[in-house]
């Protein structure tokens, strides 16, 4: 059963990652990265690594994929005018394909001629006896407590970016001043009027 989960799962995530880059529509790419990462998590926790899978959905899929999602969706991108350039850069791009897929070649073979892919196929256990999420809770928060915090400001930095980036003025818009809600009185806040009968209201 748990091997039919990981071939489940690792073609799941084979193919997200594939129609991540294919899909023409953004907005659908994103949601293939989001598919990625969620069977990702699943094959973290068919290893033993819980803390890791729950870390995956919360970071990348509640904070970058979906931030991902709204900075697509809410900004105004010319993707035909993107598209222009397309043919222009394409041996560049071709070349660091190239490169990149005769790196992985060469990791792949050097792990199957070592025979260190199997080493470690089931979870060490912790010499103290705790447990996998409470050993990876240690580590995070008394050695790697600054680059811990460090990414946490990352990702606000972000947020506060694609909030900035998304934010338009546009004339005729009224908008919340929050100054002028605070310094209302009775005396400017209501107007008594007298209405004649048969007329109405007009601003």
């Amino acid at each position: 059963m748990q091997a039919i989960a990981f071939y489940l799962l690792a073609f799941v995530t084979l193919a997200a990652g594939l129609l991540v880059v294919s899909a023409r529509n953004p907005v659908h790419s994103v949601l293939f990265l989001i598919t990625a990462f969620f069977s990702a998590a699943g094959l973290f926790v068919l290893l033993g690594a819980e803390f890791l899978a729950m870390l995956l959905i919360v970071v990348y899929v509640g904070a970058v994929a979906v931030l991902f999602l709204f900075v697509v969706m809410m900004l105004d991108i010319d993707f035909e005018a993107l598209r222009k350039g397309f043919a222009q850069y394409l041996p560049v791009g071709g070349l660091v394909a190239g490169v990149l897929t005769l790196e992985m070649i060469f990791v792949a073979a050097t792990v199957a001629t070592n025979g260190a892919a199997g080493k470690n196929a089931t979870p060490m256990a912790s010499p103290e006896g705790i447990s996998n999420t409470e050993a990876i809770g240690r580590v995070l928060y008394t050695d790697y407590v600054f680059f811990f915090q460090m990414a946490g400001l990352v990702l606000l930095v972000a947020m506060i970016g694609a909030i900035v980036l998304t934010l338009r003025h546009k004339p005729g818009v009224r908008r919340q001043d929050i100054g002028k809600q605070v310094a209302r009185s009775p005396k400017t806040g209501m107007e008594l009027v007298q209405i004649k009968p048969g007329e109405g209201i007009s601003e």
